[in-house]
């Protein structure tokens, strides 16, 4: 009787194992709801409530939420993906690395035009630099509010120590590769108008670079 009773709980087993789904295997991902942090989110039939920097059981983890474009932002495996209320996003999990290739001026700089905050700005890759740093006009341009959210405190130049506002940026993107709550800094009176993509950015990414070109893909 025991060894049936043994036998038995095994199969159960067995066959909760062939059934229940991976974790970090959704297929199929839709926003059913959205709140202030907080979003309602359907992965594979299951409902999941989820808060910022949380993770479902399927290994989709909340990153933000944006009332006014009516989206949020997730991760699954490292990849991020924008889900919008009503669109259904499927085969999430099973889309490869994005990468950027990046090519030198006569100068040897490294440019790319990208967003920060859905705002079109050109970056010079900075490796030098520990923030993704732009003046005050830049700043204002992208509507960053940067005196009143930012932390005032100083940078290390070329030039000597700077004041500088530290503050975070909800999104930056470089072609298809795109990260968020970055760290961000402002020097209002750096007097160039492209903003340095510095190692908050640069640094989550595996970045091989020769004299012709420049390779930034996703881990």
């Amino acid at each position: 009787m025991k060894t049936r009773s043994l036998t038995v709980k095994i199969l159960w087993f067995v066959l909760f194992v062939l059934v229940a789904p991976a974790a970090g295997a959704a297929e199929k991902i839709s926003l059913l709801a959205l709140f202030k942090d907080k979003a309602i989110i359907l992965v594979d039939g299951a409902r999941r409530v989820l808060k910022n920097g949380e993770t479902s059981p399927e290994g989709v983890k909340l990153l933000a939420t944006d009332t006014q474009q009516e989206n949020a932002s997730v991760e699954i495996d490292g990849k991020s993906q924008v889900l919008r209320l009503g669109v259904v996003i499927a085969d999430f999990a099973a889309k490869g690395k994005s990468s950027v290739v990046l090519y030198p001026n006569r100068f040897g700089h490294f440019f790319a035009d990208g967003q920060i905050n859905g705002t079109s700005v050109r970056f010079l890759v900075d490796t030098g630099a520990s923030t993704v740093t732009m003046n005050g006009a830049v700043a204002k341009r992208i509507g960053l509010d940067y005196r009143r959210v930012g932390r005032a405190g100083y940078s290390s130049t070329a030039a000597g120590m700077v004041p500088k506002y530290y503050v975070k940026l909800d999104k930056v993107q470089v072609g298809d590769i795109m990260l968020y709550n970055v760290d961000g800094g402002v020097i209002e009176d750096m007097t160039s108008m492209d903003v340095l993509l510095g190692m908050s950015f640069l640094g989550q990414f595996d970045m091989k670079r020769d004299s012709e070109k420049m390779e930034l893909s996703e881990r």
